[in-house]
């Protein structure tokens, strides 16, 4: 079938649109990059751009020696591995049981999970909660509050109603219990939509910052997140990461920040390509009916 005049222009048209979104997407980040390997005096003069000038590596020498930011990363990793576990369980089991239409409760059950999506506690009271738990300065302060995204949650919800009955049913019938029916039916049938509740919450936990801001107090026990942010803020310089010249100061002072945001999004930036299409055909199949 040929195409017509007016259907190649769109083509045309919408490749360019594209083009420009992309572009607009990339360019902080590459920005950011160069500016890491670029030199102060190029930095200061606002001349890097997209290709890094003068190029120096210095600030990624220090940042690495500083002992305080790998406690950091390690502290960033250990509370994503350990909040996304926590969050896939609970998440899965409340929408597999929400998905089952003869479960007691359900609508009511639905609705409060949604009504919290928009209403909380505020901000004292949930402070206040959290030290009465005894959670103050620990894991549990990161990964338990958020444990459950209601988002997250109505995507797999919907994924598992979409499941056939008979598969269920079938599995009923040889003498398998719910439980067992989750794990050895459901579950290995459900790996698109559990590879993207994976990601949601891993990239979430990675990126967090306000909890450990909020409930932690001791260096040891900040994410990497916090490490940046002090960055940013100016609360940490090139001094405080060990600076030892004058020369190495500026140059430090200059990029340390574009460094440390270079580090700190590269794991997941690096695990994300192995994961896109289930990204992609998760959504997908969580919202088709």
């Amino acid at each position: 079938m040929q195409e017509s005049i007016q259907y190649k222009i769109f083509k045309v048209f919408n490749v360019f649109i594209l083009l420009v979104i992309v572009f607009c997407t990339l360019y902080p980040f590459l920005n950011v990059v160069a500016q890491s390997f670029s030199s102060e005096a190029y930095i200061s003069a606002g001349e890097v751009n997209l290709i890094p000038k003068g190029f120096n590596i210095e600030t990624y020498k220090t940042v690495i020696e500083d002992r305080m930011f790998w406690i950091n990363y390690k502290n960033t990793v250990v509370y994503t591995v350990v909040g996304t576990a926590i969050s896939m369980f609970f998440t899965t089991i409340f929408a597999y049981a929400l998905s089952k239409r003869r479960l007691v409760g359900r609508r009511f059950l639905t609705l409060f999970a949604v009504f919290t999506m928009f209403f909380n506690g505020g901000l004292i009271p949930n402070y206040l909660l959290i030290n009465n738990l005894g959670f103050h300065n620990t894991i549990w302060a990161i990964v338990i509050p958020g444990a459950i995204s209601i988002y997250n949650m109505l995507i797999m919800k919907s994924f598992f109603e979409n499941m056939p009955d008979e598969l269920e049913e079938a599995a009923a019938m040889d003498g398998m219990n719910t439980y067992g029916i989750l794990l050895k039916i459901v579950l290995p049938l459900s790996k698109a939509v559990m590879a993207t509740m994976v990601l949601f919450y891993a990239v979430g936990h990675w990126n967090s910052w306000f909890p450990a801001f909020l409930y932690l107090d001791q260096k040891d026990l900040f994410p990497v997140t916090i490490y940046l942010r002090n960055m940013i803020a100016g609360a940490t310089g090139g001094a405080a990461v060990g600076a030892t010249s004058a020369d190495n100061l500026i140059q430090i002072s200059a990029n340390i920040k574009s460094v440390t945001m270079v580090l700190t999004i590269l794991p997941i930036l690096t695990v994300y390509p192995f994961v896109q299409k289930y990204f992609v055909s998760g959504v997908m199949l969580g919202s088709v009916k």
